[in-house]
């Protein structure tokens, strides 16, 4: 498998969870003096495996949850201006997943937020607002 650096040239690569509740709606996280909500997720780590191995460290250590095992399934790769790094794009490979353990916002996370996918009530990042939310 030919794992992508994190950023290469303007390009960011990451990963990304989609996370719903019984209710339906999805989950988004804030990070600290971001002002738009977006899918949890984050970059890769030299040390991690593969996209699910990515996505199981960065929920640990953003929400302190663990990534139920066999449950991500792929949902899409897709591409938008990042929200947070002006001048760059972001690249996702966005997985819908199932976790346990109480979430909490933590590390760079400032705030969660279960949202309505047909109708956020919070501003909401390129990437989830015109690919990710409308596919589920």
């Amino acid at each position: 498998m030919v794992v992508q650096p994190a950023v290469s040239g303007r390009t960011i690569h990451i990963v990304a969870a989609v996370i719903r509740d019984d209710a339906g709606r999805s989950l988004l996280v804030r990070k600290h003096g971001a002002t738009v909500f977006q899918q949890p997720g984050g970059k890769r780590d030299a040390e991690d495996a593969d996209d699910l191995a990515t996505l199981a460290r960065e929920l640990r250590e953003e929400l302190g949850c663990e990534l139920v095992a066999g449950s991500a399934e792929l949902l899409c790769h897709c591409r938008a201006p990042a929200a947070n790094e002006p001048g760059h794009t972001v690249e996702a490979v966005v997985y819908t997943v199932q976790v346990t353990g109480t979430l909490s916002a933590r590390a760079e996370i400032a705030e969660l937020r279960w949202i309505d996918p047909a109708n956020p009530d919070v501003p909401v990042a390129r990437l989830s607002r015109e690919n990710i939310l409308p596919r589920i």
